[in-house]
């Protein structure tokens, strides 16, 4: 189980940071074809908007796998250690369902309903860019599902 979540680490991670680099050399031609040839790119600023639309859903899965996201624990430090991975699980089993049905289900709906509509400038399928909320919604899932794991195993070692 470990190998999965070191393997989507990974694979998120080097995602993330080639469409970060990418965005970058987008930016950069943007600018140039606009300042120094006077010819602005339509093509450049479609893809660094979906382009950031990637990274950010696919960042907060990697963000959400490695448990670094913001949490309040002011309250959850006080509870003894059995009552804290309880509701740890509940919180991933929430985070699971939310991620299923809003994510996977409703962008898997939104993905097929928009793959007729095409962009303006690049003249793809819409459904692509929105593809990125049932592939996010799946990693958070199978990272929530690892995450119970984890809490499970750290309560039994407790007890």
């Amino acid at each position: 189980m470990n190998n999965i979540r070191k393997g989507l680490d990974k694979v998120l991670l080097g995602t993330c940071v080639a469409l970060f680099a990418f965005m970058t050399l987008m930016g950069t031609y943007q600018i140039s074809s606009r300042y120094i040839f006077k010819s602005p790119s339509t093509v450049s600023e479609e893809l660094i908007s979906y382009s950031f639309a990637w990274m950010a859903m696919l960042a907060a899965a990697y963000i959400f796998g490695k448990r670094d996201h913001m949490k309040m624990v002011f309250f959850v430090e006080k509870l003894t250690n059995k009552t804290q991975s309880l509701l740890g699980v509940l919180s991933e089993l929430v985070i699971f369902l939310f991620s299923l049905g809003v994510l996977v289900r409703g962008g898997s709906a939104i993905t097929a309903l928009t793959m007729t509509q095409t962009t303006p400038a690049l003249r793809i399928s819409m459904g692509y860019i929105y593809a990125v909320l049932p592939i996010s919604g799946v990693i958070i899932c199978i990272y929530s599902l690892l995450n119970i794991k984890d809490i499970l195993e750290k309560l039994k070692e407790e007890m």
